[in-house]
């Protein structure tokens, strides 16, 4: 009887560690994405004050992706910066929509880079992310409990950022308030990617790593639907995953340029300490 308790025991253990390593390379890697879209801004803000915003910004959520990383780390899934940078495209769990340009161009030759799109994308993903971080709060998995209480200190103020930026141009008239529609409609036409906790959903719900993802929906859809009614837009409806699931390994050919970027270095000498 020791030995069929022993056993269940084990596997539940198991269930529990790929449960908890999926989420958070989910977590990681959604934030990585988005970090390095941000930091290609870089000199190509609207004005000086927003490139200093908006570059501390992407240095928090690149942060609070090493903090991820340096959880997988500690469970025995590799360096982490081996899984930040050395990682194939497809082994990635972020969503599309953090992946995708900011724009024509690169950051050194025609930039041609669209702010509104920037503005919709890191202003959705980071209310959404929120939520989820006040869900990872109560986590079974006190380090990610503990991670999720630091990270939220600064998400406050990365939120207060982008709503005024979503208002302002929204409720502006002419080509702003037109481009923001057409912003508000790319993102959402991807944004059920980055509510999608993926094929282990139930089971990390089951290990009460983090809430439902219909519950977790719920409450961003609460949180937004005032949002469109003050900027005068008619709440879109359900949102849509048109380019597939990142999740499931499933990205663009974005991807794989951003981290031929990203890694650019690493992979000169992944031995080396950086």
């Amino acid at each position: 009887m020791q030995l069929i308790e022993n056993g269940q025991q084990a596997k539940e253990n198991r269930a529990y560690c790929k449960a908890l390593t999926e989420l958070l390379y989910q977590l990681a890697d959604d934030d990585f994405l988005l970090a390095f879209r941000g930091s290609e801004w870089l000199g190509l803000a609207p004005h000086i004050e927003e490139d200093v915003a908006f570059s501390s910004i992407s240095q928090d959520t690149m942060g609070h992706a090493a903090m991820y990383y340096q959880l997988l780390e500690e469970l025995g899934e590799g360096d982490d910066d081996f899984l930040a940078h050395g990682r194939k495209a497809s082994d990635r769990k972020n969503a599309i929509l953090l992946e995708l340009k900011n724009g024509t161009g690169t950051y050194l030759e025609e930039p041609r880079y669209d702010w509104a799109f920037t503005v919709v994308r890191n202003y959705f993903y980071d209310t959404y992310k929120k939520i989820k971080l006040d869900s990872l709060k109560n986590s079974s998995y006190v380090p990610l409990r503990n991670a999720a209480i630091k990270i939220s200190m600064e998400q406050y103020y990365h939120i207060m950022h982008w709503s005024t930026w979503f208002k302002q141009l929204t409720l502006a008239k002419g080509e702003a308030r037109e481009r923001m529609r057409e912003a508000i409609g790319r993102v959402w036409d991807e944004f059920q990617g980055v509510l999608s906790l993926g094929a282990l959903a139930d089971e990390m719900v089951h290990h009460q790593l983090i809430d439902r993802e219909d519950k977790l929906t719920e409450a961003w859809i609460s949180y937004m639907k005032p949002i469109f009614a003050e900027v005068q837009v008619d709440f879109p409806g359900p949102c849509k995953m048109k380019l597939g699931n990142g999740r499931e390994g499933i990205h663009t050919n974005d991807l794989e340029d951003a981290l031929n970027t990203l890694s650019a270095v690493y992979a000169s000498d992944p031995n080396a300490v950086w």
